[in-house]
């Protein structure tokens, strides 16, 4: 038997195609009793077949509080009085390039209003925003989390801001799109209206009177609309990649987290022409972390901003004045779309057209009461990072509603038998939910070696009666990988080791070891406080695991 150390796995690529899937009844409940042979699964309109199926509800996606690990010394280490182990972290990103100021300050309001009535013990939160400021990392501390929400005001993250008007001409950012990357000569045709007509308001109002004038005019206008549209469309694709890429960079922060992980994204909205790759890749890392995306509109009830009704029209015309209000409001809706998207792709709610902010809240920053996790092996995959297209269904006909993502992008890689082990692993570890593949006991003990600094120690005892052998050149083989993980009362990664166990037993030994179980010890240098320990142990013939947490406190 020889023991080697290796660090703890925190990423491995996946070939397996995880498609969560929410049902609810009419009544918008969710469904926990289907099994599999009740799904279809179909990739690019062909049925799959469903080679992982598990069901997941709130007590598993929660797991039991740990329980205090118990030391082989002569004392026992207990659980700090009235510590609750972290069960569910909230992220709540705001969107604050894109939100308006009184929008904010509503949002700002409802979050607050939520964190006072309805955050459980259990419960962390965390303030992040687009712009990167005024933000907090999770914490249970509501003076904190208030003091970072009243804090909140618009950022922007360009030298410009396509959500204000432009002066010459008038544009938002889907105008621009339409005009630089699908050249509709309906949209240029009205910026360009828009465009003689201020032209003509900056040189005193007076009006081309000449056909050569008007000639000139006309080419100055079009140059103008070309030139703001560029512009528009740049920023406009800067903000929204620093959104797409805050999303991902949250997605990574909550997947070293245990227990529930949501996020809120708070904002009015957002178009992401030419982004569609790493739209589609925040959907997949959040699938893949077990994350859900909540979003929530901070336009309320919205109607659309037409401007300054009191100013003189620039256009006379009703049929133009009335297109270029009918393409506004159609920009200004679209924004929406991310938003539903976000939450229908990755199991999450969203809530839009409503000016209850506060109820949005309580409606939304919990995961589903229960949830599918389907999965297949594409045939013949590529790894080209293709787009394909996705549909699940019901075999029963039935009022049933589905919410599952609509297709995902091939990998550009596939996964070795070593980054599969280390995605179970990783998946396990950052869990709450205990798992009984291979028996495992946890225990722990500490000491302190001065008045700031402490030693402790993860026992792991396998019993290996129970743990499956194969014959090789008359010796008993296996392996086992024994992981130990400390996180801090936030639920916070701290450190972790991983330690190959290698085993090439006689029958004798084997036999001893049967009856007596083998015990891992794992040390960690740590400062007094209060700490969450998780072990995983996973078997490489069996491919089975053993999980384990509990809840320590090393006093001061």
């Amino acid at each position: 038997m020889s023991t080697h150390d290796n660090p703890v796995p925190l990423e491995s690529r996946v070939n397996l195609v995880p498609v969560r899937v929410v049902v609810r009844d009419s009544n918008g409940n969710a469904v926990a009793n289907l099994h599999r042979e009740d799904f279809q699964l179909f990739e690019d309109g062909k049925p799959q077949i469903i080679s992982n199926f598990t069901v997941e509800t709130l007590s598993s996606l929660s797991g039991n509080a740990p329980s205090p690990s118990q030391s082989s010394a002569s004392a026992s280490v207990s659980a700090p009085a009235g510590f609750l182990p972290p069960g569910r972290f909230v992220a709540l990103l705001f969107d604050d390039p894109h939100l308006k100021l009184d929008d904010l300050m509503q949002a700002r309001i409802a979050a607050g209003n939520y964190v006072d009535k309805y955050l459980a013990p259990t419960d962390r939160v965390a303030i992040f925003t687009v712009s990167g400021q005024t933000q907090t990392d999770f914490t249970d501390d509501r003076a904190k989390i208030h003091e970072k929400l009243s804090a909140l005001l618009p950022r922007a993250v360009t030298a410009g801001d396509p959500s204000e008007a432009a002066d010459c001409p008038t544009m938002d950012y889907y105008e621009a799109v339409e005009i630089q990357d699908h050249h509709d000569n309906e949209v240029t045709d009205v910026a360009t209206q828009d465009a003689v007509a201020c032209l003509e308001q900056l040189s005193g109002g007076q009006a081309a009177s000449t056909p050569a004038q008007q000639a000139i005019l006309l080419q100055q206008a079009q140059g103008l609309v070309q030139s703001t549209a560029l512009r528009i469309e740049d920023e406009g694709d800067e903000q929204t990649a620093y959104v797409l890429r805050r999303l991902r960079e949250t997605v990574q922060r909550m997947s070293v987290l245990p227990g529930q992980r949501s996020i809120v994204l708070i904002s009015p909205g957002f178009i992401y022409p030419n982004r569609e790759q790493e739209f589609s890749e925040v959907v997949d890392r959040a699938i893949r972390e077990s994350v859900f995306i909540n979003t929530l509109d901070a336009r309320g009830l919205y109607t659309p901003d037409f401007g300054d009704i009191s100013k003189e029209t620039r256009d006379p015309d009703p049929v133009t004045a009335g297109y270029r209000e009918r393409l506004h409001l159609v920009g200004e809706s679209s924004q929406i779309e991310a938003l539903l998207d976000l939450a229908s792709d990755t199991g999450g709610q969203t809530f839009h057209d409503n000016n209850d902010l506060a109820a949005g809240f309580r409606q939304i920053v919990s995961a589903p009461e229960a949830y599918y996790l389907l999965a297949f092996v594409p045939p013949n995959l590529k790894y080209d990072g293709h787009f394909h297209s996705l549909k699940v269904e019901l075999t029963a006909k039935n009022k049933f509603a589905i919410q599952a993502r609509k297709g995902f992008y091939a990998p550009k890689h596939g996964e070795t038998p070593e980054q599969v082990a280390a995605r179970d692993i990783q998946e396990a570890l950052f869990s709450q939910e205990e798992q009984h593949g291979v028996p495992v006991g946890l225990q722990t003990q500490f000491y302190k070696t001065d008045a700031s600094d402490a030693k402790l120690a993860v026992l792991a005892h396998v019993d290996l009666a129970h743990v499956r052998f194969d014959k090789a050149d008359g010796r008993n083989d296996n392996n086992l990988t024994v992981v130990a993980a400390i996180f801090d009362r936030n639920g916070n990664f701290i450190t972790g080791t991983q330690k190959l166990i290698e085993m090439k037993l006689r029958d004798e030994t084997l036999a001893k070891l049967s009856r007596t179980g083998v015990t891992v010890r794992t040390n960690f240098d740590v400062k007094p406080g209060d700490y969450i320990v998780r072990l995983v142990v996973r078997d490489a013939n069996a491919s089975q695991l053993g999980a384990e947490s509990g809840a320590v406190e090393i006093p001061y």
